[in-house]
């Protein structure tokens, strides 16, 4: 059996094996087994069959041997003869698309000639009337074909003239399928604008975006197109679509990026007239925002160009137009046209050099004339913000101070007018009323332009500039938080550029407000605190920032200054450090040495031999010390915190063990295991503790189960559960078991007490909390020693004596902490959350059921602390269950469980309002229970979240108004007591609240 045999009987039910059958016989070819010849001659009886199918089959062979060979295997005679065969054959309409792809295999070829492109299209032409009968997969061949003959042979095809134009549009002419035209969309401009929408279910995922974006860019192919498409673009423009109008502006803008300066100027001044109407009218921003696009890319269209002497006429013709009509329109800044016109300045100055030294020029002067007789706030304002955008412009083509571009040859035009526009905005800054805040900042916000802006101001003048923002920032405290704000970020920009300038001149003036001591009676140096974190944004500045602070703490130490003092300073380091890539900063040692061993020294140094403590032991400068350990220990690598182990609780001190301060009388001491915790969280997981473990656990157990200090057993609960999860699980399991043994034989709740004793209330807390803190390192883990802590802790819900507060512990399992975070190497799985609540969602309500009426409220609020730290996609499976209970927990006393519940139900009837429509009646009415200002468990923050759940009812209830209906006049009558509540954020609510219910029809009340 032949070859041609065998892919004719194989081609229709394994196309595989026909290919690979095509690339057997081109191997053979190549390897001069056969000839060329005999493959068509092998075919002779196929090519002349009566029956379509099998002619069409037989020239699908001859392409796929074709395709198969190596590109420089055909010599030049054999691809001409081979080009005339399926030239020959695209006349027969059954074998079209094998002809094509044969077609497409030789074009492929290396000696594939000119002349041969152009017989291939001729013959493509020939029959362009019959092409759109055929499938798509013929047609889609053919256009294949084209495109890559337009690709690959385009000169060959230009000689064709006319011919190829008209034979072209022929073929494409009416075809709709959206592949074929992401194929080839050159001269099919009638299909702009692009309306098409794929259908649903479309295996292409061909966009309208898609063919739009193509179309776009075969309209802005050549500049020999503008006299045709300009003309169509703007009679297409006055559609009253907004779609179609940004689709047609988008499309002027890309011709004009791609267009000749030379064919733009024929059709600048009509598209200003036109693009003007779309900017002034202001149907819409974003097509403002297109239109404004256009009318800037045009004038960067137009800029000299030294191969075209005609252009810069053109750019002046074009820009002088402009300039005219807004220079009509800026003499009364304060109408409606100016601000369109002052943005229309803008975008054309920033196009080029040339074009904003045209506008600077002829603009500046009357603007500049215009201001000084005008006689209101209102058109001051409105003339700086044009002047400011000319700024921006400016900053677009000369650059900032730290700018490497080439600075341009042409001197910068705002140059001549630097001293007028300096005196404009620096009396408009520092010599208009306090009050006129929006002016202040367009003045601001020139002078940050001009300090900024490349050589336009001496260091001089910009010292004069930050002098008027340090005495804004110094002497308005309680000004304007926005100017406040942008005064801040523009010291910051200049800090960032000039930094000696910042160093001399802002930082003494604001370390010169922070005083040698205080009391904490006044805070007033926080604000200067604020600005010079800030502006620390280089490492140079910040070296200065820190060597001053830590001086001024040594000081106010000795001063024995209040802790929120100590705190604010310590807190402004920390704020710069934290935005700093610790890591790799080349500094990390010196901070290290001075931050870290530094200041824990000073913290505990003085209570070694039982001294006096400094403001430095206060527990939240503890923690502030703490967090500035945190952050650069953790940034060390490996082999350096395995160096640091040792002094995890010897504090660099080897004499010093913060573990032995546990029977410490004095409470300063005990704290200070507060620092070792902060450092402990600091230690990557794969660095050994120094010493023996299972005594430090143990030791750190007994401690936590006697302190009575709260922020010393908060420290402790911490460090137990950090090693419990980053070391104990993985390494000693045999000592957290041992100790949660301990634990609940503390409780009396091991599993031999059947009858759990009562035991001492401060015993029964701390070994609870204990408890929890242990199962939560499990829980980040999805530890299986999770699973029994958990079933547990629920076990004791139903205690009278250890069930509220085992209750109250649930949400220490889910609640987030900054010190077990990722951040600090601690081991948490992605679906703890999901897992944990799993397990004790559906426990707590089959518990719930069979409780005993008196500790039924422990399961409720065990829930609601759980729920209230759980993502919504948790939840959400689980609400047909729970909702119940949700319910009954806005009923408990208890504030916190009330906002948590009321939280959750919040959400609910936002995203799945249909679980609440067989409960609608006990909704409201606990809702408006929870409206009450007089109750406790009524704080603002639970009033304020049950008016939101009650203003969303009739939105998430739109189409089921029958529901709510019954409840409006009763609802609307109980909303005055909110709507006379004694704080105004409630009083808000209550307003917003009221009016969505107002506007439930009421037409179907009756």
């Amino acid at each position: 059996m032949s070859d041609a045999q065998r892919y004719l009987l194989c081609v229709d039910q394994s196309p595989q094996e026909a290919a690979e059958i095509c690339t057997e016989v081109a191997k053979k070819l190549e390897q001069r087994e056969i000839k060329l010849l005999d493959v068509v001659q092998s075919l002779e009886e196929y090519l002349t069959n009566e029956d379509a199918t099998v002619r069409a089959k037989a020239v699908a062979y001859y392409a796929g041997v074709l395709g198969a060979l190596d590109p420089k295997f055909l010599t030049r005679q054999q691809i001409s003869v081979s080009v005339q065969f399926f030239c020959d054959r695209i006349q027969d309409a059954s074998g079209l698309k094998e002809a094509a792809q044969g077609l497409r295999a030789l074009q492929k070829a290396q000696r594939f000639a000119g002349e041969d492109a152009t017989q291939t299209a001729r013959a493509l032409f020939s029959s362009a009337q019959d092409l759109p009968r055929h499938p798509q997969g013929t047609r889609f061949a053919v256009i294949t074909l084209v495109n890559a003959l337009m690709s690959d042979r385009r000169p060959a095809l230009k000689e064709m003239g006319e011919g190829f134009i008209v034979g072209i549009t022929d073929l494409v002419s009416g075809e709709k399928d959206p592949r074929n035209l992401m194929t080839l969309f050159d001269s099919v401009f009638c299909y702009f604008p692009i309306t098409f929408r794929p259908p649903p279910d479309d295996p292409f995922k061909i966009t309208s975006q898609d063919l739009k974006t193509r179309l776009r860019e075969c309209i802005a192919s050549t500049s020999l197109f503008a006299s045709y498409a300009f003309p169509a673009l703007l009679d297409k423009l006055d559609n009253t679509s907004l779609n179609v109008k940004k689709d047609v502006i988008q499309t002027i803008t890309a011709c004009t990026r791609a267009y000749t300066p030379a064919a733009m100027a024929n059709y600048s001044v009509q598209l200003w007239d036109a693009l003007k109407i779309e900017i002034l009218a202001a149907q819409d921003d974003e097509l403002v925002d297109e239109a404004l696009t256009a009318v800037g890319a045009i004038a960067a269209c137009l800029s000299p160009d030294q191969a075209m002497l005609s252009t810069p006429k053109a750019l002046a013709r074009y820009l002088n137009l402009i300039i005219k009509e807004a220079s009509e329109q800026l003499h009364e800044p304060q109408q409606k046209l100016a601000k369109p016109f002052g943005q229309i300045l803008g975008v054309v100055s920033a196009a080029s050099v040339p074009a904003f030294t045209l506008v600077v020029v002829a603009t500046m002067p009357p603007i500049l004339t215009i201001y000084q007789d005008a006689g209101t706030v209102g058109k001051q304002r409105a003339l700086l913000e044009v002047i400011g955008r000319l700024l921006e412009s400016a900053m677009v083509h000369y650059g900032a101070w730290n700018s490497r571009d080439p600075y341009p040859e042409s001197a910068n035009p705002l140059e001549r007018f630097k001293d007028r526009l300096y005196e404009v905005f620096s009396r408009a800054l520092m010599g208009s009323n306090k009050d006129d805040v929006s002016l202040r900042l367009v003045a601001l916000q020139g002078l940050h332009h001009m300090t900024e802006l490349r050589k336009l101001l001496a260091d001089e003048e910009i010292g004069m500039v930050v002098q008027y923002f340090d005495d804004i920032l110094l002497e308005e405290v309680n000004g304007s938080e926005e100017l406040r704000h942008q005064t801040t970020q523009a010291l910051r920009r200049i800090a960032s550029l000039k930094p000696p300038i910042v160093l001399d001149i802002t930082f003494p003036a604001f370390l010169a407000r922070l005083p040698d001591s205080s009391t904490g009676a006044s805070e007033e140096y926080l604000s200067s605190l604020e600005v010079l974190a800030k502006l620390s944004v280089e490492e140079h500045i910040f070296e200065v920032l820190l060597r001053r602070l830590l001086n001024k703490l040594e000081l106010i130490l000795v001063n024995r200054s209040s802790p929120q003092y100590v705190c604010a300073i310590l807190s402004t380091i920390l704020y710069v450090l934290d935005k700093r890539e610790l890591a790799t900063d080349p500094k990390l040692d010196m901070y290290l040495d001075n931050l870290v061993v530094g200041l824990v020294g000073k913290v505990f140094q003085p209570l070694k031999g039982n001294g006096q403590s400094t403001a430095l032991n206060d527990e939240s400068a503890l923690h502030v010390v703490g967090k500035l350990c945190n952050i650069i220990i953790r940034a060390l690598p490996v082999d350096r915190q395995q160096r640091l182990a040792s002094d995890i609780y010897a504090l660099f001190d080897p004499e010093f063990n913060t573990v032995d301060r546990m029977d410490s009388p004095s409470i300063e001491q005990r704290r200070i295991i507060i620092l070792s915790t902060y450092i402990v969280a600091s230690v990557r997981r794969e660095v050994p503790m120094a010493g023996d473990m299972q005594s430090l656990f143990t030791r750190l157990i007994d401690w936590s189960l006697q302190e009575s200090d709260t922020p010393t057993r908060a420290a402790l609960l911490v460090h137990i559960s950090i090693l419990t999860n980053k070391w104990l699980l993985a390494q000693n399991r045999d000592t957290v078991q041992e100790t949660i043994t301990k634990l609940q034989i503390e409780l009396g709740t091991n599993q031999e007490s059947t009858h759990p004793p009562a035991k001492e209330t401060a015993l029964v807390n701390n070994s609870l909390n204990t408890l929890f803190w242990i199962t939560k390192a499990a829980v980040l883990r999805n530890d299986p020693l999770s699973l029994p802590l958990l079933t547990h802790l629920r076990s004791l819900l139903s205690h009278p004596q250890y069930g509220l507060p085992t209750a109250r512990g649930f949400s220490i399992l889910v609640s987030p902490h900054e010190l077990l975070s990722s951040a600090n190497f601690v081991t948490i799985r992605l679906l703890h959350k999901q897992r944990l609540f799993s397990h004790c969602s559906q426990e707590l309500v089959t518990a719930f059921s069979k409780a005993d009426p008196p500790v039924r409220p422990n399961y409720l609020i065990a829930l609601a602390g759980l729920l209230k730290h759980l993502p919504t996609e948790v939840i959400m499976p689980q609400l047909d269950v729970l909702l119940p209970l949700l319910l009954q927990s806005i009923d408990l006393p208890d504030a916190n469980v009330k906002f948590a519940s009321l939280e959750v139900l919040l959400i609910t009837l936002q995203e799945a309002p249909k679980t609440v429509e067989g409960h609608i009646s006990s909704v409201i009415n606990r809702l408006v229970a929870s409206l009450a200002p007089t109750q406790s468990a009524n704080p603002p923050r639970v009033r304020i979240t049950a008016l939101r759940c009650l203003q969303v009812l009739p939105t998430a209830f739109a189409s089921r108004t029958e529901l709510i209906l019954p409840h409006r006049r009763a609802l609307v009558k109980n909303l005055v007591i909110s709507l006379d509540d004694p704080k105004r954020d409630v009083r808000k609510e209550a307003v917003d609240c009221r009016r969505a219910w107002l506007r439930v029809d009421e037409a179907r009340d009756h």
